[in-house]
């Protein structure tokens, strides 16, 4: 029996509601700390764990070295004076002790330490290079460090305190359901779980998690529906008698390469542009392009997807076959570039999963 429940990641916009300039200065500078500490934190963390797990094959240490990675009050040839979860984390508290909140740092560590048990098949083999965390990395916190989440009617916005940070969110319109989400956790019927903070371009974004309940449909889990992804349509599935060609190959490629021939017209531009403030100023405009790429190619993935997964509820398909989309991949690597540079089969299988594990249908890639 599969977990009831589902964690939805949704990116919400913050204001430091604080009076004066100076103390939202303080404020920024005071997140923009924390974002540093974190990840100088999560390069020692991972460092760490690397040479602990790599210990064995340091040959041309003394005999007496021990290699058993446990604590010695539990083993008696252990080489670690407490847990490895709390190695790593006393070394980075050490370190930081009282520019950062623990509470971070302790979930940095829990992260970090989950990732590197994932990869850690591949670390051995040498099949995969250490994680290396940069500057803008997103720096998580528990629900414990945020306070007095409610609605303000008089600043139209949820106000709450990360630690000793005033907040209010900044919605806009809301077309999503980011509003509704926040009122019912509120109103207590939802969870809101550890989440991120992420600063970027100078704007604050609260990479919110919140735990809801999976979708109530009548699906029956005999009913299956098969579909695949392809050059000609995005996606094509059948149920029984029924069929669906969700988008095409002109509808998907002819916006975005409009897009790419916009976006090569303004790179020759680019020579002819004042330089003024250096590389960034020249290459304004072709970053604008770029991300009008992603966001056009995010949203027409995100539309297919929905569309695939609302066929299946009102087919009742409790099962969805990906047919033979390894196979595709492989071809479309070897033989054919311009699919593989426009084609985001990766991406749409990401959605795919999302949404089918979200209405409790059963995914199966084949």
């Amino acid at each position: 029996m599969g977990k009831e429940t589902i964690k939805l990641t949704r990116k919400i916009q913050l204001l430091v509601d604080a009076p004066t300039k100076e103390e939202r200065k303080e404020a920024l500078d005071t997140l923009y700390r924390w974002q540093n500490r974190s990840y100088r934190a999560g390069n020692l963390i991972v460092t760490h764990q690397y040479i602990q797990e790599m210990i064995k094959d340091f040959f041309y240490l003394s005999e007496g070295i021990k290699y058993r990675l446990v604590d010695d009050k539990k083993a008696e040839d252990g080489m670690l004076n407490r847990s490895r979860s709390n190695c790593t984390y006393r070394v980075v508290s050490d370190r930081f002790k009282g520019e950062v909140p623990t509470n971070i740092l302790a979930y940095m560590n829990y992260n970090i330490m989950n990732n590197f048990s994932k990869n850690l098949v591949q670390y051995r083999r040498g099949e995969r290079s250490l994680a290396n965390y940069r500057r803008d990395i997103p720096f998580p916190f528990g629900t414990i460090g945020i306070h007095g989440l409610s609605y303000k009617k008089e600043k139209k916005a949820f106000c709450f305190r990360l630690f000793s940070i005033p907040f209010k969110t900044y919605l806009g319109k809301d077309y999503t359901d980011k509003r509704s989400l926040l009122e019912q956790v509120v109103a207590g019927q939802i969870k809101l779980c550890a989440s991120k903070i992420q600063l970027k371009k100078g704007k604050i974004y609260w990479l919110a998690v919140f735990e809801v309940a999976k979708e109530k449909h009548c699906l029956k889990p005999e009913i299956i529906a098969e579909a695949s992804l392809s050059l000609e349509y995005p996606i094509i599935v059948k149920s029984g008698k029924a069929k669906l060609n969700i988008g095409s190959r002109e509808e998907f490629l002819y916006r975005r390469l409009a897009i790419q021939a916009a976006l090569k017209r303004v790179q020759n531009a680019t020579a002819y542009c004042r330089s003024g403030k250096g590389y960034k100023r020249k290459t304004k405009a072709v970053e604008r392009f770029h991300e009008k790429e992603r966001n056009y190619v995010d949203n027409r993935l995100h539309v297919y997807s929905r569309m695939l997964i609302d066929f299946c509820i009102k087919q009742q398909a409790g099962t969805l076959i990906l047919i033979n989309q390894e196979d595709k991949m492989e071809i479309a690597k070897k033989e054919n570039g311009f699919v593989l540079r426009n084609w985001n089969y990766y991406e749409l299988m990401t959605k795919i999963k999302y949404k089918a594990e979200k209405a409790g249908i059963e995914l199966i890639v084949d």
